[in-house]
């Protein structure tokens, strides 16, 4: 699990959290910016362009950042892509990571 020094020098834990995301697109959407994006935020999974022409993946890490990259993958996404419709499910809290890193899946 994660866990920060907080302001008074002591450790705090943070929720860690597990979501799986289903993004519905208009134009390819190039998993470089959500790998680049995931590991500037520090969240682990992976993602992948499915043959329906949707991108799915799986997201990891303390809640506060898995909802950013929930944010980001909601509005902002890759540069040549236009967002239609995303949706997230399967949220829930987990003990242990289940990836060490964020990567795109073939």
């Amino acid at each position: 699990s994660y866990s920060w020094a907080n302001a008074s020098g002591g450790l705090s834990v943070l929720s860690v959290v597990s979501v799986l995301a289903l993004i519905v697109l208009s134009h390819y959407f190039p998993n470089q910016y959500t790998e680049q994006e995931a590991k500037k935020l520090g969240v682990v999974g992976w993602v992948k362009n499915t043959s329906q022409g949707t991108v799915t993946g799986q997201v990891q890490g303390p809640e506060e950042k898995v909802n950013e990259m929930k944010s980001w993958l909601s509005k902002v996404g890759s540069p040549s892509s236009r967002i239609d419709k995303t949706s997230f499910s399967n949220e829930k809290e987990i003990s242990k990571l289940d990836f060490s890193d964020f990567n795109t899946r073939y």
